[in-house]
Formats: structure tokens, C-alpha cells, sequence
């Protein structure tokens, strides 16, 4: 079963998504990849409650000190570019080509950044799993689900740009 909170940040309605245990979603309300959750049950569950203290914490400038429990979905391969995003130091950035050369290291094969772009992109709990924290190899801002104004702006609060 699915279950959704909603919670207000400075940028706008953020839909919140658990199996029950651990945060599944994290979604900005009107974002172009946002799941139908219209299935799921409402519901004040301990997970959520975790979920917003951390970004009351985030949002107010602060570095959160604890991590809910977490539970993104998706491919062997996808699951292995969201855990080096895990590893993004807040206020720090990486690259997608930096994320495909460490993937190339674990797997001995070569992967591309454009197939790292297309995990990056398909990251189911933004802002605490950091896609965020990925740019273009110039120092460019390049494609968040959310919007470009919400990366810049995830971006300036931890003193990156």
C-alpha cells in the first residue's frame, strides 16, 4: 500500500510517498515526472514525520544531521548512480561524467554520462537524495524534475552558487 503526505517548503507543495516504513517519494507538486498517487491512502505515518523535520531543517539553512528511512525503486543500475548521489557532500557538486567514471571503476564497464543523466533524472526522493547536486560538465545548470528555479535555488541555500 502506498501512502502520501503533503508538506509546504519555500518552493512550493511537496507530495511525500512511503510503502509504510520508508520514504518511497519525495515529489514538487507539478513536476513533470509526478507519479499517480491518486490510489494512495492518506496517512500520519512516523517516516513523514522524519521526512519534515529534516526539511524544516534544510530549509531553514541547516545541514540535517539524521536521514529518514529511504526506499527509491528502480533499476540495479539506477540504484547504483542514487547511492553515489547519497555521497554528494551538502554544498557540494558533482558531475555526470565524474558519477559515470566512478561507476566505470565498480563495474569495469563504460557507462556514459548521458545514461547517468537518465537515472539522475529518474531519482524517485529528491532533495535528500541529492540529484540536485549534479551539473553539467561546464559548471552548468542542467535538468531537474522540479525545475531549473528549484535546483538554483536548492543550489544557493547550501552556499553553492
Amino acid at each position: 500500500m502506498i501512502y502520501t503526505a503533503h508538506y509546504t517548503s519555500p518552493l512550493g507543495g511537496i507530495t511525500l510517498a512511503s510503502d509504510g516504513m520508508a520514504l518511497t517519494g519525495l515529489y514538487f507538486d507539478g513536476e513533470r515526472d509526478f507519479p499517480d498517487l491518486s490510489a494512495a491512502h492518506k496517512k500520519d505515518l512516523p517516516v513523514f514525520g522524519e521526512a519534515m523535520r529534516w526539511l524544516d531543517l534544510y530549509f531553514a539553512g541547516k545541514e540535517p544531521d539524521f536521514m529518514p528511512a529511504l526506499n527509491p525503486t528502480g533499476t540495479a543500475f539506477q540504484m547504483s548512480v542514487w547511492a553515489i548521489l547519497r555521497t554528494i557532500p551538502y554544498g557540494g557538486t558533482t558531475t555526470y561524467g565524474a558519477i559515470a567514471k566512478r561507476l566505470e571503476k565498480v563495474t569495469g564497464k563504460r557507462m556514459s554520462a548521458q545514461a547517468v543523466g537518465g537515472a539522475v533524472g529518474r531519482n524517485p526522493i529528491s532533495i535528500l537524495i541529492p540529484c540536485h547536486r549534479v551539473i553539467g560538465a561546464d559548471g552548468s545548470l542542467t535538468g531537474y524534475a522540479g525545475g531549473l528555479d528549484k535546483k538554483e535555488y536548492l543550489l544557493g541555500l547550501e552556499g553553492t552558487t
